[in-house]
């Protein structure tokens, strides 16, 4: 077997240009604990796009994403506020078969098909948020022909789902279940999903509704279509002048998040006394006006949610096996195209995920 592999590479901060293609990178071997993954798709998602660019450093204040910032801080431009080491092979969402073990793994286990379960964790302390990384951030991820991973986050899945398809689920549905974990979403809620036309959010429509809520996606019209095949209850415009108005006797007990922008003040607004506000984005631009009033006087609560529990990836597998949650699969391109499929995303012109394939 060759010791090179086709990658594409990020070679630093900046621009679309930072991707660059290796047809001969160094193919990783996998390490006591770990099994190499021959990668058959690899989704995209924002964490790429935002750690390529900086966009998490304190020093970037603007809303686009994307491109490049004149000013990123090399001590804090990564989701974990901590510096990146390139050159680094990006991207998360990787579905594969197990082509060789290492030490200490079950050599059974190759020819298993698998995705990732992308947080890494320490496995004497796997509850320590403090001690996790990110596959793609921290360590090298799936934007190549191989990658290598710690045995216990080779999930394997069976599923009559394509490579693509299943490339869609890890980070984007992962990052929603996560969220209506933190909100601790029943079936007693009425749920409002903004960008419910993404990745993360049309995952939140989908497990929304698993647990038995009642679901209101905000969407453009242009993709209303779209989202309605992810089931929700109501579709609305994606900012509505007077959200108030368009809801009309609904009341919103959870809002979640992930584009925050100038339009944010209205989804607080709207929100019940005693309801909950959970956040795991900001594509519209992370520079928020809060009046503290509301907060306070509505008895409302807010989550961050980022890292998420050990649980959520083998609960989503088991939810794709058993027929709960589908995927919804904008785009493929080839990999060595993934500038292209970046920028695409970056558009967001399409609806659910865009996905690589080597």
């Amino acid at each position: 077997m060759s010791d090179t592999m086709k990658a594409m590479v990020t070679m630093g901060h900046g621009d679309l240009d930072q991707i660059v293609l290796h047809a001969e990178w160094p193919k990783p071997k996998p390490a006591a604990g770990e099994v190499l993954i021959r990668v058959k798709a690899c989704g995209l998602n924002n964490t790429d796009v935002n750690t390529r660019t900086g966009w998490y450093s304190k020093a970037v204040t603007d809303r686009t994403t994307g491109g490049a910032f004149e000013t990123v801080n090399d001590d804090d431009p990564t989701w974990g506020g901590a510096p990146i080491t390139f050159p680094r092979i990006q991207g998360a969402d990787v579905c594969g078969v197990i082509e060789a073990v290492g030490e200490g793994v079950d050599a059974n286990r190759i020819g298993e098909r698998v995705i990732t379960d992308n947080w890494l964790r320490d496995p004497t302390d796997p509850d320590d948020m403090d001690k996790t990384g990110y596959f793609g951030s921290e360590c090298d991820g799936g934007f190549a022909e191989y990658t290598t991973i710690a045995s216990s986050n080779a999930v394997a899945i069976k599923s009559e789902y394509s490579d693509a398809e299943l490339a869609t689920f890890s980070c984007s549905y992962s990052t929603a279940e996560g969220m209506l974990t933190r909100a601790n979403v029943t079936c007693a809620d009425t749920v409002l999903v903004p960008g419910a036309s993404g990745g993360v959010g049309g995952a939140l429509v989908q497990l929304a509704k698993r647990r038995g809520a009642r679901v209101i996606a905000l969407a453009s019209a242009a993709k209303h279509a779209d989202v309605a095949v992810l089931g929700p209850d109501r579709i609305l415009p994606r900012a509505p002048d007077d959200l108030r108005a368009a809801l009309g006797d609904e009341k919103i007990t959870v809002v979640a998040d992930i584009v925050g922008g100038d339009y944010w003040p209205n989804l607080i607004d709207i929100l019940e006394r005693g309801g909950r506000y959970t956040c795991s984005g900001a594509i519209a631009g992370p520079m928020v006006g809060l009046d503290l009033r509301t907060f306070y006087l509505r008895d409302l609560t807010f989550t961050g949610s980022t890292i998420i529990p050990p649980e959520v990836t083998r609960n989503l597998v088991k939810y794709i096996e058993a027929g709960d949650i589908n995927p919804a699969l904008a785009a493929t391109y080839p990999l060595e195209e993934l500038r292209e499929a970046q920028a695409a995303f970056i558009r967001k012109e399409h609806t659910g995920n865009i996905v690589v394939v080597p």
